[in-house]
């Protein structure tokens, strides 16, 4: 197609291509969005349930034993953690034995992880240092939202 002399601008195949890699991109772009925000609101959960790990691992090194606490409130009161109440951590549980499991129920972040829970495991070596790792088999949160670590 030839333009004359004065004409100036895009053509309509020019702009539904423009509009076709934005299109391309934005179907792309916002679940990732979506996941990466998930992800970046879990870290109050992960995090708290670190604190408490570091806590229980004091405890089994004072008492040789792992403790068990059922519920906000008496991880608080026996472990002396605190975790802020009315915030992304539903619920959390301790519960001792040969391993301790740390278990969160996760709550106000999306429909996706509410509701489910996130399972950290600890064992203990020849040393006695106690070790953690995320359970991703008892854990019901989707394994793309699990920690790596």
């Amino acid at each position: 197609m030839l333009r004359k002399k004065g004409q100036k601008g895009f053509t309509l195949i020019e702009l539904l291509i423009v509009i076709a890699i934005i299109g391309i991109l934005a179907a792309i772009a916002i679940p990732m969005y979506k996941a990466q925000t998930i992800k970046a609101k879990l870290t109050e959960v992960t995090n708290s349930m670190s604190n408490v790990a570091s806590s229980v691992g004091s405890y089994y090194q004072e008492n040789n034993a792992f403790p068990s606490a059922a519920g906000l409130q008496l991880i608080k009161d026996s472990l002396g953690v605190a975790i802020p109440s009315g915030g992304r951590v539903g619920d959390m549980d301790v519960t001792g034995g040969t391993t301790c499991t740390i278990s969160s129920t996760v709550a106000g972040i999306d429909t996706s992880v509410n509701n489910r829970t996130i399972v950290m495991t600890g064992r203990t070596d020849l040393n006695g240092a106690v070790t953690w790792s995320w359970d991703g088999v008892a854990s019901t949160i989707p394994p793309a939202y699990l920690p790596k670590r």
